[in-house]
């Protein structure tokens, strides 16, 4: 059986359980996970028709949460798990580190077999690790031994890198690619050509990231007055992951839920979903264009920056704050919650060392952005 015809008979949603909701109500990562609201999330998706749930080793917490939401909790066959295995040095010094991390996901979750295996955000900045460490091997033989079904990877680079390494390795069964109204045509992200490798591969794609982070569900207001014309009440994230889901060869689209209330929305018009028509796409080309106006940083929270920094700099919580004044004009407020958020490591602590860019999916001049918000937040 294929990687999409695995999945075709349940939604085409998948429950991304990087961002699981948090004891302390904040977004990040690392604060404890709220465990009765995950349980109440997971049984609603379930309940939903919705099967497919993502997960890595190196999300903190969330494999341990997987497994007594879900796994603990339901029959095996009532769900679909993904992993991955990470082989960046901040994750693996060796070989035999990497390799182990796949039996540290296996005990944190319970789960006996993944049904989806991924070596995690591979570029050209981490390519070396991955195949130097062998990981390509380990996950044929992961197949082959029944511990993972089909076997794949998420990706963060330009088509060219795409290409060479799907032309590399033609026993990958599926892709998961940054894929979202906003990096459509980006010169940076690309997330149109490297569908389009994809696609003439014929390698089912996994979207992650069909909100950005986030972003496009809570956009600027130009963008939320050209969609709320086009369909009053919807919300922004429903136009974005429609967007994503009504691509062709995509298997699966990934939201990284954090509520119940994002999860009802999500499964509002995932559960009987009906792909975007012209006049969709034609409302979509508008608000692309709204946001190609708003001056915000394209950053993901994704905090894959944060663990090598050496200052210990909150990249992520300091951009949005950037965001927040950009697009709502409050210096005062922004510069308030600085204060707070900044700790001891403020943005001018930054070394220009660089280690954050090169972890960047998105690619961005973090050195530049971070003097930009010290030179406006550190007053």
């Amino acid at each position: 059986m294929t990687a999409s015809s695995l999945v075709g008979n349940c939604l085409k949603l998948g429950f991304g359980l990087m961002r699981l909701p948090r004891i302390d109500g904040s977004a990040s990562m690392y604060g404890p996970i709220d465990l009765p609201q995950t349980i109440q999330m997971v049984d609603a998706f379930l309940a939903a028709g919705g099967r497919y749930f993502d997960t890595a080793f190196v999300y903190p917490g969330s494999e341990e949460a997987t497994r007594a939401a879900l796994v603990d909790r339901h029959p095996r066959d009532a769900f679909f798990l993904a992993t991955k295995l990470n082989a960046a040095p901040f994750a693996a010094k060796s070989a035999a580190e990497a390799k182990a991390e796949t039996k540290v996901s296996l005990d944190k979750t319970g789960a006996r077999y993944f049904d989806f295996y991924l070596l995690h955000a591979i570029s050209q900045n981490n390519l070396a690790q991955y195949d130097g460490y062998g990981c390509w091997d380990h996950l044929r033989r992961l197949k082959d031994d029944g511990l993972a079904r089909h076997i794949g990877f998420s990706f963060h680079d330009v088509p060219d890198v795409l290409e060479r390494v799907l032309d590399a390795h033609p026993e990958t069964e599926f892709v998961q690619l940054q894929i979202n109204y906003a990096d459509w045509d980006d010169p940076s992200i690309q997330s149109r050509r490297c569908y389009e490798v994809a696609a003439e591969r014929g390698i089912p794609v996994v979207v992650m990231e069909p909100a950005k982070g986030g972003l496009l569900a809570n956009p600027p207001p130009s963008v939320r007055a050209v969609l709320e014309a086009a369909a009053p009440g919807m919300s922004p994230a429903a136009w974005a992951i429609r967007y994503a889901a009504s691509l062709p060869g995509v298997m699966m689209v990934l939201s990284g839920m954090s509520t119940l209330a994002q999860m009802a929305d999500n499964l509002s018009f995932m559960r009987d979903f009906r792909p975007l028509d012209d006049d969709g796409h034609r409302v979509i080309a508008a608000a692309r264009a709204a946001l190609a106006a708003a001056d915000d940083i394209p950053c993901t929270a994704c905090h894959y920056c944060t663990p090598g920094c050496p200052k210990g700099i909150h990249i992520p919580e300091l951009f949005a704050l950037m965001n927040q004044y950009s697009r709502f004009g409050d210096l005062a407020r922004a510069r308030e919650d600085y204060g707070w958020r900044a700790g001891g490591a403020r943005a001018s602590a930054c070394i220009q060392c660089h280690r954050c860019e090169q972890a960047c999916p998105q690619h961005l001049p973090i050195v530049q952005l971070l003097e930009k918000t010290a030179a406006t937040l550190e007053a």
